[in-house]
């Protein structure tokens, strides 16, 4: 076969290659880098698919969904051999009409994790199902109970009982696997079951904005709808993600699948086998995102960690081992490189362990150890209406802050576009600020400047700057003017809105 070339640059390079071979009157040299062939995908994984296409089954759903609809019911002529048939479809049992009732069926897929037969799956795959079925690859059906789920990562279990051991699949650690690496999907695309694709990972650590705990492997192996709750298997036959996500206008595979990875779905399905429910460790911290600005406000030389907004009462850290204003930058041994990491690894830690928390306070690293409680107890301290329920104090998108016809205190001081007054009994009147918040009232803010641009609203109380706490419009313009001395470009504020949710913003010195 000849070789063809549609670069007249590749033409050059080849004859100047070709060149140099005759003139050195030696093998043809060729350079390090062009001596690494890529390596060749599998040339096969038939014998692979073929052990592991038993373990994975489809589900099938049906739920009983009662209907609204008033329409009219068809009428048909006196008489008509056909008046039965019409009173049982449109008018139910006893012909006295009614809502009619439709069952929905739904497909998805799952994997045998256990020879008992307790099976892996997605949570949307079987979310309000009133009947659940397993269908094997052999052709035979069981019926399933639910476990438990967690609605958080999407994942379910299910249960059968099976009258033989059923094959399974052993989970593979997700962490080795890299960019580039072999996987093969099976699952029931569109019904069609036992469909095996086979693919690279493209990426890792993705987040879809899914949930909390968003860590997708990112995959080109073909996945469709039914693949969902199916494996995502390396090339020794181990479970390394949960096929959950595509991203496709047209409802086909375009390449870009996400799947749940092992590191955080094996513990979650041990969790619901023993416990019916997820049991996550929890910090009992309010967080938001280090960003360059605060970074630098911070003397940081890399922006990264977890900035403590503030502390839940009650939570395992309201005994001042953790502080608002600390930055959290590895945790338990595991780095905490940007704000979205320290959720994960927390709910990943096991309830009442004791670990080492590395802070960033004050300029210095510390470390301090501190013992968790349980996210899900947190979460109900947050439904009888604790502080972790309140808003971000930022007004919502397109929304206008409401100041009604409430006069601002008079004497106000103006600072980096704020006008500014102590915050006592008229203005925590004027305002409806919560007694908690202590501080210095802004009572106007200048369009267009550096504090409107940071979402700063009338109201708002500034609790400290730089860290260090105010309580009078005076202490305000003192430490600004201190800023301004040393040449920073941006100033650290703690800002309370009026219920008393704090933020860390930077707003920048003109």
């Amino acid at each position: 076969m000849a070789l063809k070339t549609t670069s007249s640059a590749a033409k050059a390079a080849l004859a100047l290659a070709v060149s140099f071979s005759l003139v050195a009157g030696g093998p043809l040299a060729v350079p390090a880098a062009a001596q690494v062939k890529p390596a060749a995908g599998p040339d096969s994984v038939a014998d692979l698919a073929e052990g592991l296409l038993d373990a994975v089954v489809n589900i099938s759903t049906s739920q009983n969904v009662k209907s609204d609809d008033k329409a009219p019911i068809p009428q048909v002529p006196e008489g008509s051999p056909f008046q039965d048939f019409f009173d049982e479809f449109f008018k139910g049992e006893g012909g006295e009409g009614g809502n009619q009732g439709q069952t929905v069926n739904s497909l998805g897929s799952g994997f045998v994790i256990d020879p008992s037969g307790f099976i892996a799956t997605n949570n949307h795959v079987i979310e309000g199902a009133d009947d659940i079925e397993v269908n094997f690859a052999n052709g035979s059906k069981l019926k399933a109970k639910l476990v438990g789920t967690d609605p958080k990562t999407d994942l379910a279990l299910l249960k059968v009982e099976p009258k033989v051991p059923l094959k399974a699949v052993p989970f593979g650690d997700s962490r080795t696997m890299r960019i580039g690496d072999w996987v093969m999907a099976i699952g029931n695309p569109f019904g069609l079951g036992g469909s095996v694709t086979v693919g690279i990972i493209s990426a890792r650590g993705r987040n879809i904005n899914a949930g909390p705990y968003d860590n997708f492997i990112q995959t080109d192996a073909a996945i469709n709808r039914g693949n969902s709750g199916g494996p995502l298997f390396n090339m020794k036959g181990e479970v390394i993600g949960i096929n959950t996500a595509i991203i496709s206008p047209s409802g086909g595979s375009i390449g870009i699948g996400f799947s749940v990875p092992t590191e955080l779905a094996q513990n979650i399905f041990t969790q619901l086998r023993d416990y019916g429910e997820t049991r996550r460790g929890w910090l009992g911290v309010r967080i938001q995102p280090v960003t360059d600005d605060i970074a630098e406000s911070l003397g940081m030389k890399e922006t990264k960690g977890a900035l403590v907004a503030g502390i839940i009462k009650g939570g395992p850290v309201d005994n001042g081992s953790i502080e608002t204003g600390d930055v959290i930058i590895r945790f338990d041994g595991k780095d905490v490189r940007e704000m979205r990491d320290l959720p994960r690894v927390v709910a990943e830690s096991p309830v009442g362990k004791a670990v080492d928390v590395l802070l960033l306070r004050d300029g210095k690293e510390t470390t301090v150890k501190v013992t968790l409680g349980r996210l899900e107890d947190g979460e109900k301290q947050a439904d009888a209406g604790d502080e972790m329920t309140q808003d971000e104090g930022t007004p919502e998108e397109g929304a206008t802050p409401e100041t009604g016809d409430k006069a601002a205190p008079a004497q106000a001081d103006l600072v980096l576009g704020m006008a500014i007054s102590d915050l006592d009994a008229d203005a925590r009147k004027t305002f409806d600020i919560v007694e908690s918040v202590k501080g210095v009232v802004i009572t106007e803010v200048t369009p267009e400047s550096a504090a409107a641009e940071r979402g700063i609203v009338p109201g708002d109380v500034i609790v400290e700057i730089g860290q260090e706490t105010v309580a009078t419009a005076e202490e305000v313009k003192t430490r600004v003017d201190k800023l301004k001395s040393e040449d920073r470009r941006n100033a650290l504020m703690m800002i309370a809105n009026r219920t008393g949710a704090l933020r860390y913003i930077t707003v920048r010195i003109d």
